[in-house]
């Protein structure tokens, strides 16, 4: 099962493009908004409107040989230790070894946020490169789920 934190994923086409060429079932979690899918691996959860709602109902369910897309670094934190394999939409892998200091990253930087609130800019914007490097990285996580079997 491939669970997306759809809200403002930005690669969910190619999700479903790469689910449907390896029969994987997907589960689009969001607060709505999003158009169904017809493909019938693709899943829309609509889940309640609330802060980390589809977070936490993405983090119940996610287990080993799951594969989690997300940016939401907390959201990683929960999934990893759960054996899901955790990919961005910028292809970078979340994983035990690395998922600790992207969180304490993003606590420190929130805290330099709040600490001046004339502090502009942010991330970096959406590439192509970022686009290939993910469509790399789900084929390759895909490949390892159903070699384990």
């Amino acid at each position: 099962m491939i669970y997306v934190d759809a809200d403002a994923c930005p690669v969910k086409d190619e999700v479903e493009r790469i689910a449907t060429r390896h029969k994987t079932e997907v589960a689009m979690v969001c607060n709505g908004g999003l158009r169904p899918s017809q493909n019938p691996l693709i899943q829309l959860v609509i889940v309640p409107e609330g802060p980390d709602v589809a977070d936490m109902w993405i983090a119940d369910r996610a287990q080993t040989g799951d594969v989690v897309i997300t940016n939401d670094i907390p959201l990683a934190a929960k999934c990893v230790p759960a054996g899901a394999i955790v990919i961005k939409s910028n292809g970078e892998f979340l994983t035990a070894a690395n998922v600790g200091n992207a969180l304490a990253t993003r606590d420190l930087m929130t805290d330099l946020r709040a600490a001046d609130p004339f502090r502009q800019g942010g991330g970096k914007g959406f590439t192509k490169a970022d686009r290939s490097r993910f469509l790399n990285a789900l084929e390759d996580a895909l490949r390892r789920v159903k070699r384990k079997g």
